[in-house]
């Protein structure tokens, strides 16, 4: 059963919180990161992407960063930007985009949860992706980005955050950048908390949403502070950030793929190979979206054309076959285009589904040769797939909004 344990959060004065609330660390490049900050010395991109506030030569994972990252969040709680709450309590964290609203509560989640599988995953990570972070919370003594997790709903715990929401004032609320709407309230009732935590002991497993790497690292700082015998059991580094929603809150966008090149084929001759598996139909020039599971949009040679996968090609059985993003890699991209593995091969791109269509249209224009649209994975397929002990292909899910980071910092250690 799953593990919620109410913290005492770093977190942003009210009047700071916009200006400290950052899109997370791996949503854009160090330029992107620099551009972001200009004229706010507060964003906590200083801190997640600290290598900003160096010489552009510096390599992005030199030890300078790690260190820089720990000086400007120090520097932040010296200010009294941010300030630690005086006792352990829980949070709720509201998002609205586009009109649709998702609400999380925010607390510490378990080390040995995610060791032991309580924590459910459905990605594989990268050595190279996790050491970054690992020296990074190590460094700053710190979770400083939260992990999105997500369970099947729970009315009970709905039932009360909803009606803490409804009596209580939240302490931010205010529209991010990116036009999300950003509301945080305080659980400080010690009662409600508990209640709180006793309803998470009920519910059997959390899967991860986003942040694989960050969970990964996280987990491995507490394996790491644990080394060397004996070590407190309720230490902090035993646990780590973790924003939690419930799954009938959430929506995964479509996360399409953009192609180089045909593998040598015309126009007429990719198409004849694709309709061994897939039927093909010419959709003119207006930018189609699948509406259903199988379906495909392709945008070729400025025009987009619907493919639908031929029953004997779908795998129902099997929980990760069975999906979209595996329909098109193993019946089309692996032996038509003979890209086998694309988390390394440069012939294939992925564009998140928040870009729209346009940006499909856009990069074919300008030299891709092809573009699939793709029909979004549902959480229940994700939860499915981690719950038979399987993962994704890579690029499977694109979740909106993100989570800011520097909203709730969760110490490690005094």
């Amino acid at each position: 059963m799953a593990v919620l344990r109410p913290f005492k959060a770093i977190r942003p004065t009210g009047e700071m919180a916009q200006k400290v609330g950052a899109l997370p660390y791996d949503v854009m490049n160090s330029e992107e990161a620099a551009e972001m900050v200009k004229g706010n010395p507060y964003s906590f991109l200083h801190v997640d992407k600290a290598e900003i506030d160096l010489p552009k030569s510096t390599y992005i994972y030199d030890e300078k960063v790690y260190e820089k990252a720990k000086e400007n969040l120090e520097k932040l709680i010296t200010e009294g930007i941010l300030v630690q709450d005086s006792k352990p309590m829980l949070y709720i964290y509201r998002q609205i985009m586009n009109g649709r609203a998702q609400t999380g509560l925010v607390g510490c989640t378990a080390v040995d949860d995610y060791i032991n599988n309580v924590i459910k995953k459905h990605e594989f990570t990268r050595a190279d992706k996790e050491a970054d972070r690992i020296h990074h919370v190590d460094t700053c003594n710190a979770n400083t980005g939260p992990i999105f997790l997500t369970h099947r709903e729970n009315e009970t715990v709905s039932s009360i955050i909803e009606a803490w929401k409804s009596s209580h004032e939240p302490v931010y609320d205010f529209v991010s950048d990116d036009g999300v709407g950003q509301t945080v309230w305080v659980i400080d009732d010690d009662s409600t908390v508990e209640t709180l935590v006793a309803e998470y002991a009920k519910i059997p497993y959390l899967y991860i949403a986003d942040g694989h790497h960050r969970c990964a690292s996280a987990v491995k700082v507490g394996e790491k502070r644990r080394a060397g015998g004996e070590y407190d059991k309720n230490a902090e580094f035993n646990f780590f950030l973790s924003v939690i929603f419930p799954c009938n809150e959430l929506k995964i966008m479509d996360y399409n793929r953009v192609i180089a090149d045909l593998n040598g084929f015309t126009k007429d001759e990719f198409i004849d190979k694709i309709s061994e598996k897939f039927t093909v139909e010419k959709m003119g020039k207006e930018p189609y979206a699948p509406s259903v599971r199988h379906t495909f949009g392709m945008f070729l040679d400025g025009e987009w054309y619907r493919l639908s996968a031929k029953q004997e090609y779908v795998n129902e059985n099997d929980p990760v076959q069975c999906l979209d993003v595996s329909i098109l890699q193993n019946n089309l991209i692996s032996p038509v285009l003979q890209i086998t593995d694309p988390r390394t091969d440069k012939r294939i791109d992925f564009v998140g589904g928040i870009r729209g269509l346009a940006e499909l249209e856009r990069r074919v224009n300008e030299g891709m040769k092809v573009a699939f649209s793709m029909y979004p994975t549902s959480l229940f397929e994700l939860m499915n797939i981690a719950d038979a002990g399987k993962v994704m292909p890579p690029k499977s899910t694109w979740f909106e909004p993100k989570l800011l980071s520097g909203l709730f910092i969760h110490k490690l250690s005094d």
